[in-house]
Formats: structure tokens, C-alpha cells, sequence
């Protein structure tokens, strides 16, 4: 199961709070502008259109923004650090040694081809061969069967200083219900791509044709039932609504199909006696499922999802069979290089062990000193906010100040590192083999936190990750030394575009402890309603308004926004702006500046915020974004957002009959 936070940012920061003394501080880029385009009527394409023109899409990318740019600046960072690794010379067991193989096993195509499905064939076979009674077996303990539902180790919500067991639904191939239940052109025609990659993959197996068709029958039963009981995304959201304690026993007794005494002895953990369900109707689908199917169903069931898990460490033909069904969900039109899906397992399996080597040679103490004091002045900021709410009473307003006081900032990298000596990277297993290991011991790093103090230390992102992260269980905002450097933050800019780009996202995780979802939980991380009834419903119709906005949001054709799954992180937009703009003009009171290359400070701060956005994205991947992220699409994060925003109106002269303009009386400010 994933680290549950709720917010996590497909962006960051860094920073400094006093920028780099220059006689000329870098301004705008003009090159990013179109000035073909008045800032009044569409903010997003005069900021960002001559940054799209000069950055076409290439056939690798479904979007590609100033983010991914930083992305791809820190993965060839990454892969220096690789293979410069002097993998002949190193020790058996060593992190250079681990990283070294992992990554050389995934380069090797001419073995990877030779072996073609060999390496899963044992694993089928088992599959296969599982009585009723023994598929929990398979769920429990083979590595590549994700089938049904996803279990984990994380805080309890309501005792957020020890750790529990989740249950969450899952067991879906394309990931999202509404692929299975809507039947518009673009889901029938993932649907049709799904069943395509069933075909193919089950044939690279040594299934015939009637075969082929039989599984992609059983598959797509199972999975539409399964989303048929699944919560939505919007309802996902809510946090108690996922928060239901079930004893094993009571299990046993309302979901006798579902064995987990036996599922989680099989994983060692003999001693446990509830289970956090996230959702009781899927878990009953689940008990029907597994209760009522016939044996090839579930057989033919579960092969697909762990053939699907194993795909991308097999041959070309597996790799390509994938690859064609993301080409229908998101548009992307070709396969990555090999080495940035052969350096990526490391990255993210051995993740510190490849973090350890990348803050020694990229990140500098001062970025960590600097990106302390960033924080305090928006902390400063945010405090100022909360005292100014019209809508908040001071009871409320108090205990808001003191999750604030108590929020855990992590930065760069942890003080301790993680000791992987316990994992056997062994080339001579097949690549498959050797990532099943290492998911192997991820899962089982997890597993013995079970029932045990939370360890408040521990990061939930290694430190060469381009990301953030707000976690409510721990009330902590994180940025890795990845996301700490530029385009994002420039030591030679002046401070409104630092303060634009940078600052705002730092705003925008404080936010996200007081968004819909974050305000639900306490200074200690534990879910308590903390706040007076009456600041509850203004706070709510506030939201019920942005909602509103978003819904209204026209992506594509007619698509439109979901402004209700997109809340939380439309909320932390609108916060990261108003704080950020907040703390940079309470650092212009000793440092006040004028314009630079025509521009204003304010107009600078703003067209900053807006380049953080900038990117060419695929219609495909637009209907996908819209489905699947909890955040909106970059042009609507500036132009919805900042028609809410007084101080932008003012910079670039906003009025009435403009296309940026709202009126007053429809505008919604929350933080």
C-alpha cells in the first residue's frame, strides 16, 4: 500500500530566503512569453507560449513540461553517479555492487530476448496449478500478484504515533473503475486496448487463440465487478469514510472467502488481530469473487495481473505489448531509451542507496540552510493568513496555529541512511528474478513495522526525487535534494521569481495540512475533528465554490474538470499563491525593488508562478490526467487559480469584459 499523504506534489522547490546580491538580478525571460497574446485574456499561454514553441513534444513524452526538464536534468545526474559505479571491484552485497547489476541486468536485451517468457514460466505454473483455498496463498507471498486488493504497514490515522494494517481496493489492470464503467469513445478504446494486451501477452505465453479470447472474457468479468464496488476517486477522498476497524474474527464471519488470518501468517505476522478496511463493499465483491468463480476464472484472472506485474523485466515482446496499451492511455508515441527504464529500478528500489550518492556529489549544505529560512518566512506568512480569516473564530484560528508551530520540515536528505546489506542482487538470476527480490525486501522492510512505534524519521521519497510531500499521519512537509535546484530556484534571479516559483510551492504543502482533506487531521497527525462546527460549513462552502469553478473548466472537447477530486490540490494552489505573494512583499519592506526589463515585481512573481506550469501535453493524456491526478492541468492551475486572486488583477490591470477577470462578488478566497 502506499505511504498514505494524500498530497503529494508533482512539483517542488528550493531555496533561499535573501537572495544572491547582484548588481543585475536575472528577470523574465522574455523567451517564454508570447506577446502575441494579452496577459488579460488567457495568463497561461502569454507567460508560457513562447516556452511550448520552443519545446515541441518529442514521440517520448505524453507531457512535457519546465518540471520534466528538471526531471530529466536529475536523471542524467543519476545516471553519471551508475554507471560510474566500479562495479568489477565491488564487494559482494555492496550498495555499489547492487545498484551496479540491477541496473547492467536491465541493459542486457540480447539475454533478456534469449529468455524470452522462461523466467515467469515457473511462477505461471503455480499459479495454475492453485486450489481455491491456496489463491490467498499466491496473494500473499508471490511477488508480481496484485490481484483483488493491496495491504500495508502505515500509521493509524487515529493513533498516528503507531503503526497498523490497511486493506485497500484494488485489483484493477487499467488502474481507474471508470475505464470499466463509462463508455465513451476514449474508455471503449483503452478497453479494446486492454483486451489487445491480454491477447498478446497470454499468446508470448503459449496460449492459442480460444485460449486468448477465454481469459480476456474472465478478466474483464472479474475486474468490471470489481469496479463496480470501488469507491470513485471523490470518495476516496474522504478519509473516514476509509477508516473501518475489523477484527480477523469478524472477517472470518463476513468474509469467509477471504482468508487474511491465513493471508498475513503467510506473510509472518502471526499476531494480528484488526485490519484498517479502507472499503467494505469491495472487500464483499472481493468474498463473492473468490467464493463464487470458477477455478479457470481465477486462474486466468490472476496470471494476467502478474504477467502485467513482470512485463517491463522481460523480453521486447512483453516490453512492447505494454508499451502499446499506454500508448492508448496517454498518447505517448514511443518507448523510452533503455537506460532511463534500466536506471530507474535502482533509483527507486535502492532508492537511498542512490540518494546517498547523489547528495554527496549535488547537494550543498548551503541549499539546506537557505531552504530553512524559506520555510520560516512562509511559515511567518501562513500565520499572518490564518489570523486575517474573516470566516475563521479564534478558537479555531488557535488550534490552526498550532498544527502550523508543529509542522516537521524534512530537508535534502535524511540523517540516517537505510541499510540494504540484506538484499542479494544476484546476475546471475534473470532480471525478473532479481527485481522480485527487490521488491521482495522492500515489502518485507514495511511489513516489520507492523505494530510498532512510527519511526518519525523515516522519509517517504529518496533524496534524488524531483517531488514534495505533505503527510497529514505526520504532519511533515518534505523536499528531497532533488527538487532543490534549478530551473526551479536560480541564486542569480531576483527574489519575485524565486519567491513565484519556489516559494509558492513551499505555500502550497503548508496548505495542503488545511486543505479538504489535511484540515481533517490534528497537529499530532491523528484524525479529530479539531474544529468548531460553525468554521466547518463556512469552510465547506468556500470549497463547495472552488468545486464549482473547476467543474465548469472545459479540458477538452467536452470534457470538463473534476473540481471535486481536484480540491485539495486547487485549495494548496490558491494558498502556495496568496502565502508566497504574502512573504515576498513582507521581504520588500527591507528590500523594496523596482521593475527589471519592464516588468514589475508582482508582474515578475506572477508570470514566475505561471513558467512552473508551462508545458505541451497530448490529448490523450489530457482525458487520463482528468480521470487519474488529484491536480489539475498546468494551464488550469494558473488561469482558474489566479482569477480568484485580487493582487493579480492589479498587476497586469484585469477589468471587467476580460477573459482573466471574475467578478468580485464570485471570486472565493479560502487560505
Amino acid at each position: 500500500m502506499k505511504k498514505i499523504t494524500y498530497a503529494v506534489l508533482s512539483l517542488a522547490f528550493a531555496s533561499t530566503l535573501t537572495m544572491c546580491e547582484t548588481n543585475s538580478p536575472k528577470g523574465i525571460d522574455r523567451a517564454n512569453l508570447n506577446d502575441s497574446i494579452a496577459p488579460q485574456n488567457d495568463f497561461y499561454e502569454y507567460a508560457c507560449g513562447g516556452w511550448m514553441k520552443n519545446n515541441p513534444l518529442k514521440a517520448e513524452y505524453s507531457r512535457f513540461g519546465t518540471f520534466d526538464q528538471l526531471a530529466e536534468n536529475t536523471r542524467e545526474q543519476v545516471k553519471a553517479l551508475v554507471t560510474g559505479l566500479d562495479a568489477a571491484n565491488a564487494a559482494k552485497g555492496s550498495v555499489a555492487q547492487q545498484i551496479a547489476d540491477l541496473y547492467a541486468l536491465g541493459m542486457d536485451s540480447v539475454a533478456l530476448n534469449a529468455q524470452g517468457a522462461e523466467p515467469i514460466k515457473k511462477d505461471l505454473a503455480a499459479i495454475n496449478a492453485a486450489t481455491r483455498e491456496e489463491v490467498i496463498d499466491l496473494m500473499a507471498t508471490m511477488v508480481g500478484v496484485g490481484a483483488f486488493f493491496g495491504t500495508g504497514v502505515d500509521a493509524d490515522m487515529m493513533n498516528s504515533e503507531m503503526n497498523t494494517m490497511y486493506w485497500q481496493q484494488g485489483g484493477l489492470g487499467l488502474g481507474d473503475r471508470d475505464y470499466y464503467l463509462e463508455d465513451s469513445e476514449n474508455t471503449v478504446a483503452i478497453r479494446d486496448a486492454y483486451k489487445t494486451f491480454i491477447k498478446t501477452v497470454t499468446g508470448l505465453v503459449g496460449y492459442d487463440e480460444a485460449a486468448q479470447q477465454r481469459v480476456v472474457d474472465n478478466v474483464m468479468a472479474i475486474e468490471t465487478q470489481l469496479a463496480k464496488a470501488a469507491m470513485s476517486r471523490e470518495e476516496l477522498r474522504d478519509p473516514v469514510a476509509s477508516y473501518n476497524p475489523m477484527t480477523i474474527t469478524q472477517m472470518a464471519i463476513d468474509y469467509p472467502n477471504v482468508d487474511l488470518r491465513r493471508y498475513f501468517a503467510k506473510q509472518g505476522i502471526d499476531s494480528i488481530e484488526t485490519v484498517i478496511i479502507g472499503q467494505p463493499k469491495s472487500l464483499a465483491a472481493v468474498n463473492e469473487i473468490m467464493g463464487k468463480a470458477d477455478m479457470q476464472a481465477l486462474h486466468d484472472y490472476i496470471t494476467v495481473g502478474y504477467i502485467t506485474s513482470a512485463a517491463n523485466y522481460l523480453s521486447d515482446d512483453f516490453i512492447n505489448a505494454k508499451f502499446e496499451l499506454s500508448k492508448a492511455i496517454s498518447g505517448v508515441q514511443q518507448l523510452q531509451p533503455r537506460w532511463k527504464r534500466a536506471l530507474a529500478i535502482p533509483n527507486g528500489m535502492l532508492g537511498e542507496a542512490v540518494g546517498q550518492l547523489y547528495v554527496e556529489k549535488h547537494f550543498p549544505q548551503s541549499s539546506k540552510d537557505k531552504m530553512l529560512r524559506l520555510v520560516e518566512n512562509l511559515t511567518e506568512a501562513l500565520g499572518q493568513h490564518i489570523d486575517a480569516l474573516p470566516w475563521m473564530s479564534d478558537s479555531t484560528k488557535a488550534q490552526a496555529h498550532e498544527k502550523l508551530a508543529t509542522f516537521t520540515v524534512k530537508i535534502g536528505f535524511p540523517d540516517k541512511w537505510r541499510d540494504y546489506s540484506g538484499l542479494d542482487v544476484d546476475p546471475s538470476k534473470s532480471y525478473w528474478e532479481n527485481v522480485q527480490a527487490a521488491i521482495q525486501f522492500n515489502a518485507d522492510y514495511s511489513l516489520a513495522d507492523y505494530g510498532k512505534p512510527v519511526d518519525k524519521t523515516r522519509w517517504y521519497m529518496p533524496p534524488q526525487t524531483v517531488n514534495a510531500y505533505y503527510s497529514p499521519l505526520s504532519n511533515e512537509i518534505c523536499f528531497p535534494a532533488g527538487i532543490l535546484q534549478a530551473p526551479f530556484f536560480d541564486p542569480e534571479a531576483d527574489d519575485a521569481l524565486n519567491y513565484g516559483a519556489i516559494g509558492v510551492v513551499i505555500g502550497h504543502e503548508m496548505t495542503h495540512g488545511f486543505d479538504d482533506q489535511g484540515r481533517q487531521f490534528d497537529k499530532d497527525g491523528n484524525l479529530r475533528n479539531w474544529w468548531a462546527e460553525e468554521d466547518a460549513v463556512a469552510f465547506n462552502a468556500l470549497a463547495d465554490v472552488l468545486v464549482a469553478q473547476f467543474d465548469s473548466v472545459v479540458v477538452l472537447g467536452d470534457t470538463h474538470a473534476n473540481g471535486r477530486f481536484t480540491l485539495g490540490e486547487n485549495i494548496a494552489d490558491q494558498g502556495g499563491l496568496r502565502v508566497a505573494y504574502t512573504a515576498y512583499q513582507n521581504s520588500l519592506k527591507e528590500t523594496p525593488v523596482g521593475d527589471i526589463d519592464g516588468f514589475t515585481p508582482a508582474q515578475r512573481f506572477y508570470l514566475a508562478y505561471a513558467n512552473v506550469w508551462a508545458a505541451n501535453i497530448r490529448d490523450e493524456e489530457i482525458l487520463s490526467r482528468t480521470k487519474t491526478d488529484p491536480h489539475s492541468l498546468g494551464r488550469w492551475r494558473v488561469n482558474a487559480t489566479l482569477r480568484n486572486i485580487e493582487e493579480f488583477m492589479q498587476a497586469f490591470g484585469v477589468k471587467e469584459g476580460d477573459a482573466m477577470y471574475r467578478p468580485v462578488e464570485e471570486r472565493v478566497i479560502i487560505w
